[in-house]
């Protein structure tokens, strides 16, 4: 009679059949197939919640999409830096969050006692308002940025270099550390407070709605994205046919600046500034110029970071780090120094993230980094954690799926959902949206 097939366990334990273990891997893969039917179902009922409120009333559901791209564009400054970190050194920063609530009471400090987002008044009084404004709040958040990445910087030098070579949990648990660390100082008295503070914007808020946004304004944001789309097909189809130099072009800082721009703000000043009905009812969106500020900015420091990762040597050399660290180091290159640069514009984009956070929800107090640092994770994971285009996507992914389970499932459920989607991907699509699949080394 023939016996199936025996193996060793190594231990000194009786040899279990073959097929046991099969029948072990074959249970994991049915518990595997079940769990991912569980929360497709669950995904089937939200997007079928989600269907019921738009048809019951489209304008609502447009303008809580309005409301997710502004909260989306700040998360992806945060997970830019998430994305960028992990990409070269393989930590998780969980302190990140925490150095985007250091820019946002930068910018409190900055604006509430040094007056700095008016200096340009002081120096000529006779600029028009506008343009003083914008210098002032410019100058805000490079401050807040500058702030941000020194400490960012530190952080690396003193509490991560150190574990480098150690195992990734021990840099791990010293993450979880230094974000409390930061949490819980920014709470004492002496460091910042323990209570909600005011914010106060270093601009007048003023709102548009179908009448009030310029025709001229809207058409300008049109011909951008339709010129840059033109350009960018026909360096598509001459790179297609093997023109290097027009391939070169594809990723050029202006043509991504906009298309970016040029489409997302084209469409929300048109669904804005036009009056649309359906069924009777008038949609009546609007949005703030605390949302166009956020876009836009946000838009620019991503093109921004794809110029220095693409086109500069401190980029080529951060993807070279990335690639093979003791490479790196045999070429040449400081891979300390790429490192801490790394951490810098990270921790610059997550300050940039603080102020503009603050200015649109008008509040900051010593925790405020927690739940946006992990959310903005979750949108790095869901866009592919090691990928920029990811990380914006994701984020985009992220802001909407929290405004609309808000704004028509349930308020504290909220978080609950947003969270969900990142198991959802890890089951499904564990590597991301834009992330690569491992690759085993024979």
């Amino acid at each position: 009679m023939a016996h199936s097939p025996a193996i060793d366990l190594g231990d000194g334990e009786s040899p279990q059949p073959a097929n046991n273990a099969a029948l072990l891997r074959r249970d994991g893969m049915i518990l595997n197939r079940i769990s991912q039917g569980v929360f497709v179902l669950m995904g089937l009922l939200v997007l079928i919640v989600l269907g019921r409120a738009l048809w019951q009333n489209p304008g609502v559901f447009v303008q809580q999409m309005l409301n997710g791209l502004q909260l989306g564009f700040i998360y992806a400054l945060i997970a830019l830096g998430y994305t960028m970190i992990y990409g070269i050194v393989k930590l998780i920063n969980f302190a990140h969050g925490d150095v985007f609530m250091i820019g946002a009471f930068t910018s409190f400090y900055t604006i509430s006692t040094f007056q700095l987002h008016r200096w340009v008044t002081w120096i000529a009084p006779g600029l028009p308002v506008g343009i003083a404004t914008a210098i002032g709040t410019v100058t805000v958040l490079i401050v807040a940025m500058v702030v941000c990445g020194i400490l960012a910087v530190f952080v690396e030098r003193f509490a991560y270099r150190p574990l480098r070579n150690k195992p990734r949990i021990a840099a791990l648990i010293t993450a979880v550390g230094v974000s409390f660390f930061l949490e819980y100082f920014g709470g004492l008295p002496f460091a910042y407070t323990s209570n909600y503070i005011t914010y106060t914007r270093p601009f007048d808020v003023e709102v548009y709605s179908a009448g009030t946004v310029s025709p001229v304004l809207m058409g300008a944001m049109w011909a951008i994205f339709v010129a840059s789309s033109a350009a960018w097909l026909v360096l598509r189809a001459l790179g297609n046919k093997g023109n290097v130099r027009a391939k070169s072009l594809q990723r050029n800082p202006l043509l991504l600046f906009g298309l970016q721009f040029g489409g997302f703000l084209s469409v929300v000043l048109t669904l804005v500034g036009i009056e649309i009905q359906t069924g009777g009812k008038v949609w009546d969106l609007s949005v703030s110029n605390v949302a166009l500020v956020i876009m836009g900015g946000s838009i620019l420091l991503q093109v921004v970071l794809q110029y220095v990762v693409n086109r500069t040597r401190l980029g080529k050399a951060m993807r070279a780090a990335a690639y093979d660290k003791d490479a790196a180091r045999l070429m040449g290159i400081n891979v300390d120094g790429v490192i801490a640069a790394t951490f810098a514009l990270g921790g610059g984009l997550a300050g940039a993230g603080g102020v503009l956070y603050a200015t649109a929800y008008k509040q900051v107090h010593h925790l405020m980094g927690i739940t946006p640092g992990l959310k903005a994770f979750v949108a790095a994971v869901v866009g592919g954690i090691g990928s920029i285009p990811g990380a914006l996507v994701g984020s985009l992914i992220m802001g909407q799926t929290e405004v609309l389970a808000a704004g028509f499932i349930s308020t504290p459920m909220r978080d609950a959902i947003a969270f969900s989607l990142l198991i959802v991907v890890l089951l499904v699509w564990p590597q991301g949206i834009f992330g690569e699949p491992a690759t085993e080394k024979v």
